[in-house]
């Protein structure tokens, strides 16, 4: 069993910056490789970045290259997502997720852990 807590979420402005956090607990936080995804209202949820076990290799939506960088450190059993120059169309809910194994996804059906999602609002 794996829980994962989301943090960092609010309210910012067009062209802003805001660091999202997830935090792991339960089996060994580098057995898995980690994932961020977003559902805006009305819409699916989509991937948006993730990460292998170590940190080494990371795969991003084409929406976000450039703004965003997820990272993890695992001796804090800890995901990040900064995210830059944002957009109002970023605006979502955004969810940490974990998989069972050292390298990443991008599909929503490969992912073992998901958190409870947190907010966040970009205004123009």
């Amino acid at each position: 069993q794996v829980q994962l807590v989301e943090i960092g979420g609010g309210l910012v402005q067009a062209g802003g910056s805001l660091r999202l956090a997830c935090i792991a607990s339960g089996r060994t936080f580098s057995d898995y490789a980690m994932g961020w995804f977003r559902q805006a209202p009305g819409k699916e949820r989509e991937f948006v970045a993730t990460i292998n076990w170590s940190g080494g290799s990371t795969l991003y939506v084409d929406s976000v290259k450039g703004r965003f960088t997820i990272s993890r450190d695992n001796a804090k059993n800890t995901l990040y997502l900064q995210m830059s120059s944002l957009k109002p169309e970023d605006t979502a809910v955004y969810y940490c997720a974990a998989v069972k194994g050292y390298s990443g996804s991008y599909y929503i059906r490969d992912y073992d852990y998901w958190g409870q999602g947190t907010q966040v609002t970009v205004s123009s």
